[in-house]
């Protein structure tokens, strides 16, 4: 898909986007957890997209790093020395895998990946970035107060263009 100025995707896109998303031969069970380090990161956020925020638990993901995406407010996990910070989601439902899954660029691949929760080894999905990454690592802090209350309004526009398109989310 492409992302407008704002990261999300844009609405011509969006028919394509949910077509082979969505046509994707296995998507993560029910009980999965999902290792989310960027925006998925932000209750608001999910709330937006799936209508709830889901169960959080704090993790970390050796080997990796939270990039900042040249011209996207959103970052993208790539590999690198260190360890990117976020939270395992639980609980999801199919049906808000389907539309997490949807809502993901398309230079974004669903990977299995084994995190740190605690003191625990947990085995969980993530979306791994493919695309050009810049120098520098992405600010959840920065989000929160430079962008968030914009890509909430453009998260909300997604969703209904979503329900438009697919006439069942």
């Amino acid at each position: 898909m492409t992302a407008t100025d704002s990261g999300v995707p844009e609405k011509d896109s969006l028919r394509a986007g949910v077509a082979r998303r969505w046509a994707r031969w296995r998507l993560p069970r029910e009980t999965d957890p999902l290792f989310v380090y960027g925006t998925l990161r932000f209750p608001e956020v999910l709330i937006e997209l799936i209508g709830r925020a889901p169960e959080f638990e704090s993790a970390e993901l050796s080997g990796r790093r939270v990039a900042a995406l040249p011209e996207r407010v959103y970052p993208g996990l790539v590999a690198a020395n260190g360890v990117a910070n976020g939270f395992l989601l639980s609980g999801l439902t199919a049906r808000e895998w389907q539309v997490l899954d949807a809502f993901e660029d398309e230079e974004y691949e669903l990977r299995p990946v084994s995190v740190h929760a605690g003191d625990r080894h947990v085995y969980a999905w993530t979306y791994m970035w493919t695309g050009p990454v810049v120098a520098q690592d992405w600010s959840p802090q920065r989000f929160a107060v430079e962008e968030l209350t914009r890509y909430l309004g453009k998260c909300t526009a997604w969703r209904k263009d979503l329900v438009l398109v697919s006439g069942t989310v």
